[in-house]
């Protein structure tokens, strides 16, 4: 249940950032609202997470998975390029959670 939890936060903070974008620096009222909520949210769920996570592996996976999603709705919704060194970085962040999921004895399996 708590990788559920986690889920759900990352995609309520996703949903959240992209509303930032949107938001024009919180000058339209809708997506200004959805930021809010969803960052609202995504505490909350990431708080339930934290019932069973330790809070530097919960923090890795929310903010890494949440950079790269980001990215690349960035990229297709908004129209924001990427070069390669931003792949590679990303890339890396990937490479950073499966090397936490898979190796780490910290992170709750």
């Amino acid at each position: 249940m708590h990788y559920l939890w986690l889920m759900l936060a990352i995609i309520t903070e996703t949903i959240g950032t992209s509303a930032l974008q949107a938001s024009a620096q919180f000058t339209r009222l809708w997506p200004s609202v959805v930021v809010v909520v969803g960052y609202g949210l995504s505490f909350y769920f990431m708080a339930l997470s934290l019932k069973f996570m330790p809070v530097g592996i919960v923090y890795a996976l929310w903010s890494g998975i949440g950079i790269v999603l980001i990215a690349l709705i960035g990229k297709y919704y908004f129209g924001q390029d990427l070069d390669m060194p931003a792949i590679f970085g990303m890339g890396l962040i990937i490479a950073g959670i499966l090397v936490i999921q898979l190796c780490s004895k910290t992170a709750t399996h």
